[in-house]
């Protein structure tokens, strides 16, 4: 079970880390993706990183101000926010495969609860 954290309120401008970890079992051995789904949207891709991090993906949307990161020794896998707009401002959830990054979501066999976003202006 994955779990990604650290959502909140922040001002346009701001920045948020957030965090996903696996419960159970290591992240080493995965390739994880952040996605996102705001109120009355489909879900859409953030974020990718391979699972030694010699490959990362961005949505051109977020490309500049979003860094994906990971620490294999704590498996964990953060998503740094900076620059933050109100259109970010959605639902946020990390998931997992075995294979290399994706964009596509049924790529991804495990998913975390999300982690609410929400930017004002």
């Amino acid at each position: 079970q994955l779990q990604a954290s650290g959502g909140g309120l922040v001002q346009a401008g701001g920045s948020l880390r957030l965090s996903c970890a696996a419960s159970g079992r290591t992240l080493r051995n995965y390739a994880v993706g952040w996605f996102r789904q705001a109120p009355g949207k489909e879900r859409e891709f953030v974020a990718a990183c391979s699972q030694n991090s010699g490959s990362t993906d961005y949505a051109d949307s977020v490309k500049g101000r979003f860094t994906i990161s990971r620490d294999n020794t704590r498996s964990t896998v953060t998503l740094q926010m900076n620059s933050l707009k109100p259109e970010d401002t959605a639902d946020y959830y990390c998931a997992a495969r075995l294979f290399g990054l994706a964009r596509i979501s049924d790529a991804y066999d495990r998913w975390g609860q999300g982690t609410q976003v929400t930017v004002s202006s």
